[in-house]
């Protein structure tokens, strides 16, 4: 077998070409019909440039153009049209981009490169296409934009070796199968979306895409999940928080996957005795996921997070102290990555990022994630919080990510964002953002309280400020830049 996408979707479609692979809201189509649409796309993509851009909405036509670009050996570059014009220009143009396959609609968000219009609605062929699959195991399969949390974003370079790699440890702990319905819910630029499709697609199963309406409230959501039978969901903590709190969720329901953030107990308390919890960790580095933990059966940490779990199929998770030695049981170190899920890095001329990616005697690829965690005695990770989440307040270090885990648990909340700023004169302070349970009077008094018997003086936000919603970013998580930013005077004696 060949170890690539397009090879190992060529096999489900040999096995089951009249299986529905694709639905969404105007359409629906049989694994013989998408990879015949895929092929109309591949005659369609200019020959001698190895990079494509995908600008499109949620649709068949766009599942089918990734296909395309696949078997064609080439690497696509994905955007959501609500994207800024300049930050899509920025990936296009720092991938090596010239053509991109996007709806006319779409056309005035583009300069400097060739457009390949792409409407949806496009008619399937009668016959396949007579073009040979040209992808191989080392070819680039997407370049994936991550927030780089200085300045600009960074491309992720994932070949198509580390996506199947991904979809048989996927397979391996979740068996997806033809009776498997997978909602796509996430945009195109973030890892969950590579889990919907790929370990889909891959695995014989139906991708589920939803309108932009069905995907208006937690419960419009959950009408469509129920509607098509939808029986897995990969999202954001935040999405099962919404889903905690339903009095019921659909019957077709088997399993949902928290990814991308800290998953809290209080998220899932009510959904543990529904359905199949897990909660994973991976940064986009390594290829979606690099460890599972199943919340079911598991216990949360004293500070009401789960743990990430323990290693997928392929991967190894070691706790590493700076010097690069390996830390026993207890002790916080940097979480390093090793296996077929290393990616091959970033794209443009990124030296400093890259020496993230370190080469071991063996010939293979280590990770340092820039993440800390510690080895439970069971095997099971604990992740603590960025490297870098670290301030100094009163001369004495305050980890940010410390003082949120707090604020989450305390009584009355139901998510909390923490953030620090600096002040005029040049000195760091913290503001606690809060959205209360509904129906919960919460007071700043009680709650300082609460955190006074977990936090010392000077780790206790200065203010708090309530909050209907945390705004997100496009990529699910929090957007702290989009919090309400409490100015504080300097002192002046």
């Amino acid at each position: 077998m060949k170890n690539t996408v397009y090879s190992c979707f060529r096999e489900v479609v040999e096995r089951q070409p009249d299986h529905l692979a694709v639905k969404d809201p105007e359409r629906e189509v049989t694994y013989a019909e998408l990879d015949r649409l895929s092929g109309a796309i591949a005659e369609y993509l200019p020959e001698d440039e190895p990079m494509v851009g995908i600008v499109m909405d949620h649709s068949v036509e766009m599942v089918a153009a990734i296909l395309a670009v696949l078997r064609n050996g080439k690497c696509y570059v994905p955007a959501e049209p609500t994207f800024p014009n300049r930050r899509v220009a920025y990936m296009m143009e720092e991938s090596g981009v010239k053509h991109v396959l996007t709806p006319p609609k779409y056309f005035g968000k583009f300069e400097g490169v060739e457009l390949l219009e792409l409407s949806q609605g496009l008619p399937i062929p009668e016959v396949g296409s007579p073009l040979a699959d040209q992808s191989k195991p080392e070819d680039r399969a997407y370049i994936l934009y991550t927030s780089g949390s200085t300045g600009k974003p960074k491309g992720v370079t994932v070949l198509n070796r580390n996506v199947t790699h991904y979809v048989r440890a996927f397979q391996n702990e979740f068996h997806p199968g033809p009776e498997d319905r997978m909602l796509q819910f996430s945009v195109c630029s973030f890892d969950i979306f590579v889990e919907e499709v790929f370990t889909t697609l891959l695995s014989g199963a139906a991708l589920i895409i939803p309108s932009e309406e069905d995907k208006d409230s937690v419960r419009s959501l959950m009408k469509f999940v129920r509607e098509n039978e939808v029986t897995e969901i990969s999202g954001f903590p935040y999405l099962l928080a919404d889903l905690n709190h339903l009095h019921h969720i659909p019957d077709s329901l088997r399993l949902l996957i928290s990814g991308g953030d800290v998953l809290r107990a209080s998220y899932v308390n009510n959904l543990l005795d529904k359905v199949e919890v897990y909660n994973t960790y991976g940064p986009s580095e390594t290829t979606v996921c690099a460890s599972y933990y199943h919340c079911n059966t598991g216990i949360p940490l004293e500070d009401g997070t789960y743990p990430v779990g323990k290693p997928v199929l392929g991967s190894d998770i070691r706790i590493l102290d700076e010097e690069g030695k390996e830390l026993p049981v207890g002790e916080v170190g940097e979480l390093c990555i090793y296996g077929d899920g290393v990616s091959a890095g970033y794209i443009g001329d990124r030296k400093l990022e890259n020496q993230a990616f370190v080469p071991q005697p063996d010939g293979t690829v280590m990770y340092r994630s820039g993440d800390l965690g510690y080895l439970l005695p069971d095997g099971n990770i604990a992740f603590l919080h960025r490297k870098d989440t670290q301030v100094m307040i009163l001369g004495k270090r305050v980890e940010v990510s410390e003082v949120e885990t707090v604020l989450n648990n305390c009584e009355g909340v139901k998510q909390a964002v923490v953030r620090s700023y600096i002040d005029e004169q040049g000195l760091n302070y913290i503001v606690g953002y809060i959205v209360p349970e509904e129906g919960t009077k919460i007071r700043s008094s009680a709650i300082r309280r609460e955190m006074s018997q977990y936090l010392t003086p000077f780790m206790i936000p200065e203010y708090l400020i309530r909050m209907e919603e945390i705004p997100l970013n496009e990529n699910g998580k929090p957007d702290r830049s989009r919090l309400p930013i409490v100015l504080k005077v300097g002192d002046h004696h």
